[in-house]
């Protein structure tokens, strides 16, 4: 896998708990959240990477969610358009933010809708999760997009998953073609030709951890998906997440990173 130097992150506002979400796990402490963010941010650096840190937003109660606004590649960037309407204008932050780094950035158009959280990269394959946020449209635009800068993509639907927003909320590639997957996914053929390492009935919201120069990221409170992991030889390290999950986030969702 690519070697992360940069990331973008955003903490959250202090109306957090005015963002969406799909659970009912309690309100969230924004002290706590505040907290567990900084963590994350210090987790990053540790890793070796450079962190460029927004203020944030209290126009846009999701906006820690970063990852939702951009698909970042080694060899060009695309703005999502998010599928909720109030979220739309994240991307406009962090268009400025990308282009001043990148340059020529592409974008999904309407009717298209696509959030970062859909899409995992693999390599150099990206699995394109066609859900309740992002449309046939949007997936069918970034596949275009990816197919220019060459790369190859499979469109995965998962609106018939009760327990997932996003994608990458089952799945996460961990590099040398080994993916982690909720049970709800294991079967697929998309992910056939892939080492499957599935993640324990009960721990499904671990699935969301992030691989990070050498290190696996994951979420605190899973003993047997950590252990199953440092069985396997991975380098982990656990990090608290309950106030985000009360919002539907995840370890991804909190950094773009590239």
């Amino acid at each position: 896998m690519a070697q992360f130097t940069r990331a973008i992150v955003r903490p959250p506002a202090p109306n957090f708990a005015q963002g969406l979400t799909s659970v009912d796990l309690g309100v969230p402490d924004y002290r706590c959240a505040l907290q567990q963010h900084q963590a994350y941010c210090d987790t990053l650096q540790s890793c070796g990477l450079s962190l460029v840190t927004l203020d944030p937003d209290v126009a846009y109660p999701d906006s820690t969610f970063v990852e939702d606004t951009a698909v970042i590649t080694q060899r060009g960037v695309v703005l999502t358009r998010p599928g909720t309407t109030s979220r739309g204008g994240e991307v406009k932050v962090i268009g400025e933010v990308l282009g001043n780094t990148f340059g020529s950035l592409s974008r999904i158009s309407a009717p298209g809708t696509l959030d970062g959280g859909d899409i995992c990269e693999a390599g150099d394959h990206f699995f394109i999760g066609i859900s309740k946020r992002t449309n046939e449209s949007g997936a069918k635009q970034l596949a275009s997009f990816l197919t220019d800068f060459g790369y190859t993509s499979s469109l995965i639907d998962i609106r018939d998953i009760d327990n997932i927003l996003h994608l990458k909320s089952g799945v996460a590639f961990l590099g040398n073609r080994q993916l982690v997957l909720i049970l709800a996914l294991v079967a697929r053929e998309e992910f056939r030709s892939y080492d499957i390492i599935s993640v324990p009935v009960g721990e499904e919201y671990a699935a969301n951890c992030v691989a990070v120069n050498g290190r696996v990221l994951i979420a605190a409170g899973f003993p047997m998906f950590e252990q199953r992991l440092r069985d396997l030889g991975f380098a982990s390290t656990s990090l608290e997440m309950s106030e985000f999950q009360k919002m539907d986030g995840g370890l991804s969702c909190l950094s773009l990173r590239f």
